[in-house]
């Protein structure tokens, strides 16, 4: 048995009653695109063990299609936003993203971050109160009887859920910014003088001036998350809850920390025993490629390739953004597959190739690479 699947496997022998041989029932609050695509490994790896598992997820879901999934349950909530909605709203903010450029001031570029992760934070609390608040949805997840909530950090609600409904949880997550919800809902110690902080481009060796800079952007981190989102969240718990309660104390009750990377490409740094890294989960042995795209990949020598994608959430880039990349793509003595959509950009080198779709994990197969 794989290593990678240790932290799959202390879940598992949380929910299973041993002596009885009776498995668990899972349920799930999970979040969009790469997100869901990792957290469905695990879901799988579930299933195949003999678990129940149910996903709880609103009608504007993008990639959770009850349809295309089968084995898993799903509890769909009636939500009043529309799944073109949902779309453009995400899309919109990734657009936002992508016209930062480099030269971008320090507080321009984080007022954009401040005002996308606010939007996105305001929507997940909207689905969450149309779950909470909605009777029948509720009494059904109670008359179910979980054993186990397994749910994406970065979309806060599974942990309020768990509450209501009276159950362990566990989460995943690859980092919150400035490791907020690790820091103060997960106990962890994060000492600016060596451990860079999300976001501040610095590694683990600083100089003196980096170091106060990563304080500052740890301050500055934990001042944005307290008064624009951690207060909003704090008052809709103590709402639901009918008690005074923080989101960092629902949070703190979490039973395991599944972290998406790997151990040996993180900076060193203290960590719980319960936090766990998991990276690559989702990968999978490598399958042949597409004959034209192995050619290309082959005519590569021993300068190697680049593989380029922004990220199954972004379908297109502006134009000028567009050419900037193929300028400099073009500069590389590498072979490039870009996954692309929209005009071909003027500027695209002879070494780049454009696909709307690329296998990424079949490309950077190690093997092949060898």
């Amino acid at each position: 048995m794989s290593m990678k699947w240790t932290p799959v496997l202390l879940l598992i022998q949380l929910m299973c009653h041993f002596n009885s041989g009776i498995c668990g029932k899972v349920l799930v609050w999970p979040t969009e695109y790469s997100h869901w695509i990792n957290i469905k490994t695990i879901l799988d790896e579930l299933l195949q063990r003999g678990h129940e598992v149910t996903v709880l997820t609103s009608s504007a879901s993008i990639l959770i299609n009850p349809n295309t999934t089968s084995g898993i349950n799903f509890e769909v909530y009636p939500s009043s936003i529309s799944k073109q909605q949902l779309e453009r709203l995400f899309l919109g903010w990734i657009q936002e993203w992508i016209q930062l450029g480099p030269k971008d001031t320090f507080w321009k570029f984080h007022s954009v971050v401040q005002k996308v992760f606010r939007r996105y934070s305001d929507t997940i609390e909207h689905f969450c109160r149309e779950v909470v608040f909605n009777k029948k949805v509720m009494m059904k997840l109670h008359e179910s009887k979980f054993d186990v909530i397994l749910a994406d950090a970065i979309g806060p609600c599974g942990e309020l859920l768990a509450e209501l409904l009276k159950v362990p949880f566990v989460y995943t997550l690859r980092f919150s910014l400035g490791y907020t919800y690790e820091k103060y809902s997960g106990g962890l110690i994060v000492p600016p003088s060596y451990v860079p902080i999300v976001m501040s481009e610095h590694s683990d060796q600083m100089t003196f001036m980096e170091r106060v800079k990563n304080i500052m952007y740890m301050l500055y981190f934990d001042f944005w998350f307290e008064t624009f989102d951690v207060k909003k969240w704090n008052q809709f718990y103590s709402e639901v809850l009918g008690r005074p309660t923080t989101i960092y104390e629902t949070m703190g009750k979490a039973d395991f920390w599944l972290i998406r990377t790997y151990w040996d490409i993180e900076f060193p740094r203290p960590f719980l025993p319960n936090f766990d890294f998991v990276g690559g989960l989702h990968c999978t042995p490598a399958k042949p490629l597409p004959k034209e795209m192995e050619d290309f990949v082959q005519s590569s020598g021993e300068n190697g390739i680049v593989v380029f994608s922004l990220g199954s959430m972004v379908s297109n880039i502006p134009k000028e953004k567009a050419n900037e990349i193929a300028f400099a793509l073009a500069q590389i003595p590498q072979k490039v597959i870009w996954r692309f959509q929209g005009k071909k950009p003027d500027k695209l080198g002879p070494n780049t190739r454009l696909y709307k779709w690329i296998p990424q994990g079949d490309l950077l197969d190690i093997k092949r690479m060898l």
